[in-house]
């Protein structure tokens, strides 16, 4: 079988977990048989059994597709969805279908991503509560959607318990306004616990990163750039005393999973990806920002980490997580095939 991986945003504008979840499936696939291969656009002659585009693919183009015989599966990223109450789910539910129903605008309604959840052969996402908001929002069955978890590298599943020998807890994740950097540099100072920052920004002239780049102060926040070598990421976490994540919003963070797998506790935001993935074992803010709350969480939680279990907590390699794809790609081929001969008879 061979499979096209169909990317709209290049990796060279924006690094972060889909740029990882794409490399490691992909090379995954491959060491179970599969042909992988980017989906050149220039190349007429390219053939392939299925495409798996990461995004929401346009409407036009899963047609096309399907017309040439291709299904089209597709994973598209609901990390601020997915933590939405599930009464503002129902409410966004009734507004799509309430445009969709109108009798004008059609021309509008064929550029809308909307129906691409419902026109490809199958939706996949890591979490439940990603499900949800397909079911809620975009009325798309729950046969129609696969849960595939995201893995983590042999590194960090072979890693041996972190001895916590540090004085810091880290926090991963690119440096930008959406994972609360500053807020959190800003905690880390009002609370006096020291913070070693991984990870850089998407642009050095962005003003997020000079807000928080004024911040460094080598004592309560500290600043590694991004780390490429899995390696050295875990000696860092292995010698932190815990881990810390404080997103507006997450789907499936690789950077408290990976924190778990060495074997550190985490402090995350109370969000409903947090609470699928970690439930009572991971450690909770009381909301996700600055506040005397927060600071006394933040305090709380470093004083007693080198104490603190890590969570037990089910983890995935990325062959886990290749196998139930492959699966998922088994199914909707045979479904596809299935459908042309009775179209054909």
């Amino acid at each position: 079988m061979k499979i096209l991986i169909n990317c709209p945003l290049p990796f060279a504008l924006a690094h972060g977990g889909m740029q990882v979840q794409i490399e490691q499936l992909q090379s995954a696939l491959t060491a179970l048989g599969l042909q992988v291969e980017p989906l050149r656009w220039w190349d007429a002659g390219q053939r392939g059994d299925l495409i798996h585009h990461f995004g929401v693919a346009p409407l036009e183009h899963i047609r096309q597709a399907q017309a040439k015989g291709i299904p089209l599966v597709m994973t598209a990223l609901f990390s601020a969805a997915c933590n939405r109450p599930t009464s503002r789910l129902r409410w966004q539910g009734w507004l799509v279908r309430t445009l969709l129903r109108l009798p004008f605008g059609e021309g509008i309604k064929q550029q809308l991503t909307w129906r691409s959840f419902g026109g490809c052969d199958a939706n996949v996402v890591g979490l439940e509560a990603e499900r949800r908001v397909l079911e809620l929002v975009y009325g798309i069955p729950r046969e129609k959607v696969a849960l595939v978890p995201l893995g983590l590298a042999p590194i960090f599943l072979e890693a041996r318990p972190a001895h916590r020998h540090g004085d810091y807890l880290l926090c991963a994740g690119t440096i930008t306004r959406v994972k609360n950097t500053v807020a959190l540099a800003r905690l880390a100072q009002a609370a006096r616990v020291p913070i070693l920052f991984v990870g850089k920004p998407y642009a050095e002239a962005d003003p997020y990163w000079q807000e928080f780049r004024g911040l460094v102060d080598g004592r309560w926040v500290r600043h590694q750039p991004h780390l490429a070598d899995p390696a050295a990421m875990v000696t860092l976490l292995q010698s932190a005393r815990g881990a810390v994540v404080m997103s507006d919003y997450e789907n499936w963070c690789l950077t408290a999973h990976e924190a778990a797998a060495c074997g550190l506790p985490v402090l995350l935001p109370d969000l409903n990806w947090s609470r699928e993935r970690f439930g009572d074992q991971a450690h909770y803010f009381d909301h996700v920002g600055f506040s005397s709350r927060n600071v006394a969480i933040l305090k709380q939680f470093h004083a007693a980490a080198p104490a603190l279990p890590a969570p037990a907590i089910q983890l995935f390699s990325w062959t886990d997580a290749a196998k139930a794809l492959k699966n998922v790609y088994e199914e909707v081929v045979l479904r596809r095939k299935a459908g042309g001969r009775k179209t054909d008879s």
